[in-house]
């Protein structure tokens, strides 16, 4: 096989599984009008066509399933075979590709970002930074950040802190104005801040825990939002209350920009931790990702 059909058929696979030709040409590095070009010479020298596409969509032909079913596997393999001789190398090399949501990406992957490259000048890090649960062996991933309680069977996981709380806070003027709840059950009497979780339709009921029993309260108010962030912003202003991790409500607590609430109904629960799919040979270049989390962990507090 030629390096030109290797190369397009490569580039058949990433806009069927990134189902986007921008995205595909981002992922490939080169342009869109490239890649565009490339599928077109792949259908040329196949004497078929493998992609139904539209303005809006993209679908696969009876002979791009075909295709897309016998090449993939061996692609994988050729980059598994290639990443294999690479890990023999004495600086690790290649591709990390990072699933995370924004909180744990500030606290514990941009502060190691300038010694992992010092360390290894070699390996791209590509980070996506995405607070919806994503499945990372479907999307292409190699490593993903979650909290443990929604870590999967299979997956190997590093801790990366220790056990987290989510609380209620609301801001002193809010409080003056509407009261102080003293049982989640109060809250539905107030105005809180909603949470639609990116990638979700519905609203997150707050969780709440007493004697060792989890249960949900259905809040209303008047704010939806779909990144903590914003719901904190808001508190700040006197919307309402809003709900979630202590750790990006604690320096506001301290400063008295905020008021801690229903801290008695806030048990602790596993935190962040690093995750990737359980294999013998991990690549060289996730191998060291892995490592330097691990030094940088911070698995009390």
């Amino acid at each position: 096989m030629r390096g030109t059909e290797f190369a397009r058929l490569r580039a058949f696979v990433t806009v069927v599984e990134e189902q986007n030709f921008a995205r595909a040409a981002t992922r490939l590095r080169i342009a869109a009008p490239t890649l565009s070009q490339m599928i077109r010479e792949l259908e040329e020298a196949l004497g078929v066509r493998l992609l139904n596409r539209t303005t809006r969509s993209l679908s696969l032909t009876a002979a791009g399933t075909r295709l897309l079913a016998r090449f993939k596997p061996a692609m994988a393999e050729m980059q598994a075979a290639l990443e294999d001789v690479a890990s023999l190398r004495d600086t690790p090399a290649g591709l990390v590709k990072l699933h995370t949501p924004a909180q744990p990406c500030a606290a514990f992957i941009e502060p190691l970002l300038g010694a992992f490259h010092a360390a290894y000048p070699d390996i791209v890090l590509d980070i996506t930074v995405d607070d919806a649960v994503t499945n990372i062996v479907e999307a292409g991933f190699d490593v993903g950040i979650r909290i443990g309680e929604l870590l999967e069977q299979d997956m190997v996981a590093l801790r990366l802190c220790g056990d987290m709380r989510q609380i209620a806070a609301a801001s002193p003027e809010y409080l003056d104005k509407f009261g102080v709840p003293q049982t989640p059950g109060d809250l539905l009497g107030h105005r809180c801040i909603n949470i639609r979780p990116p990638g979700r339709a519905g609203i997150y009921n707050w969780e709440f825990g007493q004697n060792g029993r989890w249960f949900a309260v259905a809040v209303g108010g008047p704010l939806i939002v779909s990144h903590r962030e914003v719901a904190l912003r808001a508190a700040l202003q006197g919307v309402g209350i809003a709900f979630m991790s202590e750790q990006l409500l604690r320096p506001h607590i301290e400063a008295g920009r905020l008021v801690g609430l229903l801290r008695d109904y806030a048990p602790p629960f596993p935190g962040w931790h690093l995750y990737y799919p359980s294999q013998r040979d991990l690549p060289g270049a996730v191998r060291a990702f892995v490592e330097v989390c691990r030094a940088h962990a911070v698995v009390e507090g």
